[in-house]
């Protein structure tokens, strides 16, 4: 019996002692885990060196503004200086655009599903010219880039402006099922839309902030975002597509003017390259060697506080072969200066 109960004790002891033994080898593996989690947050691998597939990379087409004179720059960022940006970026291929022998008949298939008379005119090489049947508005279309613009002449027919524009998420649901009919509504234009009030006023349009005192509204529709980078364009409260629109319900007289701008980005296609840090940028906008976007409504020997430093990626509107990443200056207030460097490193950027 003592022998039993000599067992039973000894039996319970490993119980006991096996079971605190998993649960240390449990903790102890938590420990582990977590320590080397934490450790590689604060000490992260390096990136793989940039790829720099494309070797050089040509010129980004930005448009200088004139800055007023004797402006300087403050750093105040939340940060309290500069943010820690990548070390590298990727670019992605843009393919090029050809004319074949199916160009003109696309162009024609465009302007006829827009509501626009097929048979259209001659202009120079690669435009034509296409008019609406019933509606002074003409359709310009490049048959070799696939860009065009439309142009009503209010002169003729002032009645688009009698009625009150619609709301812009309407009139922003309406131009996307045109452009989705007429297959030229891709992806990647489904970043964000944005919406502009407009006044004819002394034969030019002007923004208005009230819809009840607006003759029109205009509507952006920008990229989506690449790489977790916004992309922005020339003017940074402009896409390179954009509608203006009235309220009339006539089809054929809603669209007053519209630009569209679009050129394709191969997202499977890209190369990484090594990137200008926060401080060289600033460098460069010490030394004048930047580009304005947008210059607000500064005046001669203001002082102004970038508050945001980041990357994008720079949508010129024109012909281009990579979508390249810039580094942004912000003053990130409402209609603030906004600067632009090309962000690649001098090593790798084109004459």
């Amino acid at each position: 019996m003592t022998s039993l109960t000599a067992i039973a004790i000894t039996t319970r002891k490993i119980i006991k002692y096996g079971i605190l033994s998993v649960i240390g080898i449990i903790i102890i593996r938590a420990v582990i885990l977590t320590g080397i989690s934490i450790y590689k947050k604060i000490f992260p691998a390096p990136p793989p060196p940039p790829t720099v597939t494309y070797g050089r990379l040509p010129k980004l087409p930005l448009v200088q503004k004139q800055l007023p004179a004797n402006i300087t720059f403050t750093l105040e960022t939340a940060e309290g200086g500069f943010p820690k940006l990548p070390t590298q970026a990727k670019v992605f291929f843009m393919p090029k655009l050809s004319a074949n022998l199916l160009s003109l008949d696309s162009a024609k298939q465009k302007a006829q599903s827009m509501g626009f008379n097929p048979d259209g005119e001659q202009i120079s090489t690669a435009v034509y010219r296409f008019k609406h049947p019933s509606a002074p508005s003409t359709l310009e279309v490049n048959i070799v880039l696939g860009i065009f613009s439309i142009n009503y002449d209010l002169r003729i027919d002032p009645t688009p402006l009698d009625a009150r524009p619609p709301l812009g998420e309407i009139a922003a649901s309406e131009i996307r099922s045109l452009l989705s009919g007429a297959n030229i509504l891709p992806e990647d234009l489904s970043g964000p839309t944005t919406y502009q009030n407009l006044k004819l006023q002394e034969d030019k349009f002007v923004s208005t902030i009230s819809l009840s005192e607006a003759d029109l509204v205009k509507i952006n529709f920008f990229r989506k975002v690449y790489d977790k980078l916004p992309v922005l364009t020339p003017d940074p409260k402009i896409a390179n597509v954009w509608f203006i629109v009235s309220g009339t319900e006539q089809r054929e007289r809603q669209i007053v003017a519209a630009e569209y701008h679009y050129f394709p980005v191969d997202e499977s296609q890209f190369s990484t390259y090594p990137i200008k840090t926060p401080e060289q940028a600033w460098n460069e906008l010490s030394q004048g060697q930047v580009f304005y976007a947008n210059i607000g409504s500064h005046k001669e020997g203001d002082n102004i506080k970038i508050r945001r430093v980041y990357l994008a990626y720079f949508d010129p509107g024109v012909p281009a072969d990579f979508l390249q990443p810039i580094i942004v200056l912000d003053e990130g207030v409402e209609n603030g200066i906004m600067v632009y460097i090309p962000a690649v490193t001098a090593d790798y950027y084109g004459d």
